[in-house]
C-alpha cells in the first residue's frame, strides 16, 4: 500500500510528491500524457525550428519562494524590467518598472496630465500592501473572512478589491479609458467575467493576479516553463516518488483504491492511504461516481503560439519594440472595447475586435532559442485572446478556431506599424510558425472540462464556510481523498499552492 496516490502530474501533483516523498512517505504518480507537468511544459512546436516555447502557461507570479526554499529548486524566474506597453495611435502608454520618471511622461502624454499616474500609483500600492498580507496565508490553514479582513488592516483595500466590483472601482479611481482597461484585463484573464457584475468573479481573478508571492510580479522562467517542473519532477524522484506517465485514471474508490489502465490498455488497481486528485473538481466527481458534481466550469480565452523573423515595427517611434514585447503588450484593452467584446461573446459571436495581450519570452530568456535563431533575430510570440469563451467553439470548433485567429490577428494589425503575418517564421516547409489553441482544444487535448484553466472559477483565499476555517482548502467530501491542483481553494495559475496545501494535510493527520 503507498501512503499516497497523486492522480495527475502537473506541477501541483509534483509539489506534493516532493513534500510527501521528503517526508519519507510512499508516493506514486499517475498521469495520463506521455510527460509530467500537465500545461506547464515546454516543446518544440514547429518542425525543424529550435524554439522551445511554454506552449500553455508561460509566467510564473503565485509560486511561493517558501516553496522554492523547501524543495531546493534551482529554476531561474528572471523579473521583467517592462511591465506593459499599449499602443495608441502614433503613440502608447508604457509602464517601465526601473524608469518612474519615463512612466509618468508616457501616463501624461496619453491622458493630459498626471492625475491617472498618481491614481494608478495609489492603486498598486494598495494592491501591494494586500499581497503582502495575504501571500504568506496561502500557505497557511484557512482564516475566516473576518481573520483575513483584520490582518489586512486596511478598510479601504478591502472593501475596493473584495466587496465593490472592481469595474465600479476602476471607473471611480481613473478617468482614462485605456488606462481603466489595462487595470482590468487581470481581472479577466481565463475568465469570462463583467468587472461591473456584483458576483465578484472578476476581483477574485484580479487578486490572484496581483498577490503573487507577495509581490505581484510577473516572472520568466528561464528555459521555459518545462524548466521549472522538470525540476520538480526531478526533486520528486530524488526524494523516492515513483513518477508514471502513460497511466490513465479509470476510478477513484474513496476507501483507498485507485484504478488505472498503462499504456497499452492493462487495467491495474493499487490501494493507499490518501488519494491526491491533481484534476479539475469536475473529473473528480465522474472519477469518483459522484450523483451530483459540481457546476460545469467555462474556460475563456484563444492562445496563440509564434515564431517570429524578427520583432514587427511601431507607430511609435518614442518606444523600441524590444522594449514594447519586453513586458505585456496590450492590443485594444481600453475599457469600453472590452465592454464591447464582452457584451458580442455573451451574444455568441467572436468578437469583431478581440482584445489580447502579448509577449515576447525570448527578449528575457534567448535560452529557449537554439543558436541560429538567436543570431538571425528570431523571436518567440505568445498571444493570449480575452473573451473567447468555450461556448463560442463548441458547434463547429474547425470553423470558430479559424474565425477567431483571424479577427485576433486582425485586432493584432490594427495597432501595428506592419501586419505580424510578414514578421512569421517559415519552418523549412514553409508553414507559418504560429499554433492556436481554444477551450475547446484544451479539453480534448488536456482533458480540461470547458478548457478552464483555473479547473473551475477561482475562489476567495479565506473559508466561505466556517467548517473550513482551520483547514487547507483541499479537503473533499471523502475524508481519504484531497484535492491538490489548480480547484482547490487558493488553487489557479502555476503556484503549487494547492499541491504544498494538501500534502501539509496529508502530513499533519499521518
Amino acid at each position: 500500500m503507498y501512503d499516497a496516490v497523486i492522480v495527475g502530474g502537473g506541477h501541483n501533483g509534483l509539489v506534493a510528491a516532493a513534500y510527501l516523498a521528503r517526508a519519507g512517505r510512499r508516493v506514486l504518480v499517475l498521469e495520463r500524457l506521455d510527460h509530467l507537468g500537465g500545461l506547464a511544459v515546454s516543446k518544440r512546436v514547429f518542425p525543424g525550428v529550435d524554439a522551445r516555447l511554454s506552449r500553455y502557461s508561460y509566467l510564473v507570479s503565485l509560486l511561493p519562494s517558501q516553496v522554492v526554499g523547501d524543495l531546493g529548486l534551482r529554476v531561474e524566474l528572471r523579473r521583467r524590467r517592462f511591465a506593459s506597453y499599449t499602443p495608441l495611435g502614433d503613440g502608447g502608454l508604457l509602464v517601465d518598472n526601473d524608469d518612474p520618471g519615463r512612466t509618468a511622461a508616457s501616463f501624461s502624454g496619453v491622458t493630459g496630465g498626471g492625475k491617472d499616474f498618481e491614481a494608478w500609483r495609489r492603486f498598486y500600492e494598495l494592491a501591494g500592501h494586500v499581497a503582502r498580507r495575504v501571500a504568506p496565508t496561502l500557505l497557511e490553514p484557512l482564516r475566516d473572512r473576518d481573520g483575513l479582513r483584520r490582518l489586512v488592516d486596511d478598510e479601504e483595500a478591502w472593501r475596493d478589491l473584495f466587496e465593490r466590483p472592481i469595474g465600479e472601482v476602476v471607473a471611480e479611481r481613473f478617468a482614462d479609458d485605456v488606462v481603466r482597461g489595462v487595470v482590468l484585463t487581470d481581472s479577466l484573464i481565463g475568465t469570462f467575467a463583467d468587472p461591473a457584475d456584483p458576483g465578484l468573479l472578476a476581483n477574485r481573478c484580479l487578486l490572484y493576479h496581483v498577490v503573487g508571492d507577495g509581490t505581484g510580479d510577473w516572472n520568466v522562467p528561464v528555459g521555459g516553463m518545462g524548466a521549472l517542473t522538470a525540476d520538480l519532477a526531478g526533486t520528486a524522484r530524488a526524494a523516492g516518488a515513483d513518477l508514471r506517465t502513460g497511466m490513465e485514471v479509470v476510478a477513484i474508490d474513496p476507501s483507498g483504491e485507485v484504478t488505472f489502465r498503462d499504456e497499452n490498455g492493462a487495467e491495474h488497481a493499487v490501494s493507499a492511504k490518501w488519494i491526491l486528485a491533481n484534476v479539475p473538481p469536475a473529473v473528480l466527481a465522474r472519477l469518483t461516481g459522484g450523483s451530483s458534481a459540481p457546476p460545469a466550469p467555462e474556460g475563456s480565452q484563444l492562445k496563440i503560439n509564434m515564431v517570429l523573423s524578427r520583432l514587427p515595427r511601431l507607430r511609435d517611434a518614442a518606444v523600441r519594440p524590444d522594449e514594447a514585447f519586453g513586458g505585456t503588450f496590450h492590443i485594444n484593452e481600453g475599457r469600453a472595447q472590452l465592454a464591447v467584446a464582452h457584451a458580442e461573446a455573451a451574444a455568441g459571436r467572436i468578437p469583431a475586435l478581440p482584445p489580447a495581450e502579448v509577449y515576447c519570452h525570448s527578449l528575457t530568456d534567448p535560452s529557449i532559442l537554439g543558436p541560429e535563431l538567436r543570431s538571425a533575430g528570431a523571436h518567440t510570440l505568445t498571444l493570449f485572446g480575452l473573451y473567447m469563451p468555450a461556448r463560442l467553439f463548441r458547434t463547429d470548433p474547425a470553423r470558430a478556431r479559424e474565425e477567431a485567429l483571424r479577427a485576433t490577428l486582425g485586432s493584432f494589425n490594427a495597432v501595428l506599424a506592419e501586419p505580424i503575418e510578414d514578421c512569421l517564421l517559415r519552418t523549412p516547409d514553409g508553414a507559418p510558425c504560429l499554433e492556436v489553441k481554444t477551450p475547446v482544444d484544451l479539453e480534448n487535448e488536456a482533458g480540461l472540462p470547458g478548457g478552464h484553466i483555473f479547473h473551475c472559477d477561482l475562489s476567495w483565499p479565506y473559508a466561505e464556510d466556517p467548517a473550513e476555517t482551520g483547514r487547507w482548502g483541499v479537503e473533499t467530501a471523502h475524508p481519504r481523498v484531497l484535492l491538490c491542483g489548480a480547484g482547490a481553494r487558493r488553487g489557479g495559475g502555476v503556484s503549487g499552492i494547492p499541491g504544498h496545501n494538501a500534502a501539509r494535510a496529508v502530513l499533519e493527520t499521518a
